[in-house]
């Protein structure tokens, strides 16, 4: 018995399924569908949104290499590591340019299909009238009394044209038949957006990239009276984009003529703080163009050589005399002075190269109205130049700059330094008021305080793509916003007519997708046909059975309720009418 048992379980073993193999050609075509799916255009843009990150938490070489240098060498840890990584190069980096390719091919992969599936849509006709009107979602009937003389025909030439006024794109069928119908649809303007706003979107990725390539920007700072040429060594500092060629800058120039501060002199909680600033300048488009005079002011910037220069910052720039021990002037102008604290206390520092036998420095601080402790402590008391004083203390020696290693101009490196002058020795710190000199102790030179100047910075941008990445934003905003706002719908209405020589109306209404205005839009479709054709378009209540029309011609619904459900009568004339084959597998198609 046993052995019959197991003989039997091996004649009727289950056939493992067995799935094709896709094929090299199969698999570029998945991997193809997979990468232009919008689920992973969106996955891609917000991997692009997570890869920027480390660029505003690591320094950015393109921005400041000496900073990115610096960063290394106090990490040695894991600075290289970060460095091998291009943590230092975020934004120019191979696995950020990968993403960035990606979202650009992903989304025209996206785009393209859809659009020519949509222009397919646009020109071709609304689908064929449903079978059975009564199981849409919206739905109703209404009855032209037979003393009306509106036949199916006309009522359903006048629906046409009703419809058309309101947007509708229709196609009526079978206009001459015993029961014409029409197709209608709207909405269309809804995937309009959706493509809109995907396409925009690939061109603000465009507009991006065109900047980050072809754009650049730079810092400089001007004391008044100092002209700024847009060259590359006439910039403080310069970040080039990828492609970047010095081709590209037009030599316009921008003297700084004189800048003017207005400090609030009437609110005792914000008194002595800045409320405007002006700087007048001199600009010209190229060497060979008139001077013309113009006003830069905050957020207002100059428009010149394809650039816009911005007015971010100001200060003092105390103008000093620097002789060395042999009386020769070894250093001589404004010095830039840093905003440190309020009322424009600022920090100075001057080095002096070129000072025989020995380099000089200097390094202290600036006060535009100085005023003074019981215990000695001067501060600034005003932002206006009402008491300038100039306090710095004095060094000579190696100042490091023969060996060609940058520094910064608004910081002293005294460890090869030797000082001359300070408050903790014999010689005390130098203090300077506007006209007054000081020797150098041991004759090591002199400084004299001449004057004070103001200074701005400004910032040049060049955005090659900032103009076209605005226009997009925009389109991709009013694409979503017509995305979201338009529906799509699709109304049929049928007409026939009654032995008694009525004409019976019915029409139902679809949304493609979720739509909570679609019950509203099939009262204004009923409200505008009664109107049209001179009936009482009153809805009954929900419950109401619906009733064989009378002679007068009762215009109840059927929308909900009994009334879908009821079963007429084999006499009743309507029955014809209003009963369909929705079940068959056509209608089923068709809605």
């Amino acid at each position: 018995m046993s052995e019959r048992v197991n003989v039997k379980k091996k004649k009727s073993p289950k056939s493992e399924a067995v799935l094709p193999t896709l094929g090299p050609w199969g698999m570029l075509r998945w991997a193809w569908t997979q990468l232009t799916s919008m689920r992973t255009a969106l996955f891609l843009l917000l991997l692009l949104a997570v890869a920027a990150v480390p660029g505003s938490l690591f320094p950015q070489r393109p921005a400041n290499p000496a900073i990115v240098t610096q960063y290394i060498k106090d990490h040695p840890d894991y600075g290289q590591l970060l460095d091998s990584l291009q943590l230092y190069d975020v934004y120019s980096s191979a696995w950020f340019s990968a993403i960035y390719l990606l979202l650009f091919i992903s989304l025209i992969g996206c785009v393209v299909p859809r659009a020519i599936a949509h222009y397919k849509a646009m020109r071709s006709q609304p689908p064929r009238t449903p079978a059975r009107l009564s199981r849409l979602p919206e739905y109703g009937t209404l009855v032209i009394p037979a003393d009306a003389g509106i036949p199916a025909p006309a009522a359903i030439s006048s629906a046409a044209e009703l419809l058309k006024r309101r947007g509708y794109r229709v196609d009526v069928r079978d206009r001459d038949g015993a029961r014409p119908s029409l197709g209608a649809e709207r909405g269309l303007l809804k995937e309009v957006g959706n493509l809109v706003f995907h396409t925009a979107l690939i061109g603000v990725l465009i507009s991006v990239a065109i900047g980050g390539l072809f754009g650049y920007s730079g810092q400089r700072i001007l004391v008044e009276g100092d002209t700024f040429v847009n060259t590359l060594v006439g910039y403080d500092q310069f970040t080039p984009g990828t492609n970047f060629q010095s081709s590209q800058l037009q030599p316009y120039s921008v003297q700084l003529d004189k800048f003017d501060i207005t400090f609030d002199r009437e609110s005792k909680a914000k008194f002595g703080q800045p409320i405007d600033f002006t700087a007048q300048v001199t600009t010209k488009e190229n060497p060979d163009a008139p001077a013309k005079k113009e006003v830069l002011k905050v957020n207002d910037p100059l428009s010149l050589g394809g650039t816009s220069v911005y007015l971010t910052g100001n200060g003092y720039a105390p103008v000093v005399t620097v002789r060395d021990a042999a009386g020769n002037i070894a250093m001589q102008g404004p010095v830039v002075a840093k905003l440190q604290g309020e009322n424009y206390y600022s920090s100075v520092v001057i080095k002096v190269p070129d000072a025989k036998p020995e380099q000089l420095a200097f390094a202290g601080f600036f006060l535009p109205t100085a005023f003074v402790t019981d215990k000695g402590v001067s501060f600034s008391g005003d932002p206006a130049l009402i008491n300038p004083q100039l306090s710095l203390n004095s060094y000579y020696g190696d100042l490091g700059l023969d060996a060609g290693a940058p520094q910064n101009v608004f910081e002293l490196d005294v460890k090869n330094l030797t000082p001359l002058n300070a408050r903790n020795l014999a010689t005390k710190g130098i203090t300077l008021a506007p006209g007054s000199t000081y020797k150098l102790p041991n004759g090591k030179g002199s400084i004299s305080f001449d004057g004070v100047k103001r200074y701005v910075g400004v910032d040049i941008h060049h955005n090659p793509g900032q103009l076209y990445a605005l226009i997009f934003a925009l389109m991709a905003v009013a694409g979503l916003v017509t995305s979201l706002y338009v529906n799509r719908r699709r109304l049929w209405v049928r007409t026939g007519t009654h032995e008694d020589g009525r004409t019976m109306v019915e029409y139902g209404l679809l949304a493609r997708g979720e739509d909570h205005r679609l019950a509203g839009e099939a009262a204004a479709i009923r409200k505008l046909l009664s109107s049209e054709w001179h009936l009482d378009a009153t809805e009954p209540a929900p419950n109401a059975s619906q009733s064989a029309p009378s002679g007068t011609g009762n215009n109840g619904g059927a929308d909900t309720g009994a009334a879908r459900d009821q079963q007429p009568s084999p006499d009743d004339h309507e029955a014809g009418f209003i009963q369909s084959t929705a079940g068959s597998p056509e209608s089923k198609k068709d809605q």
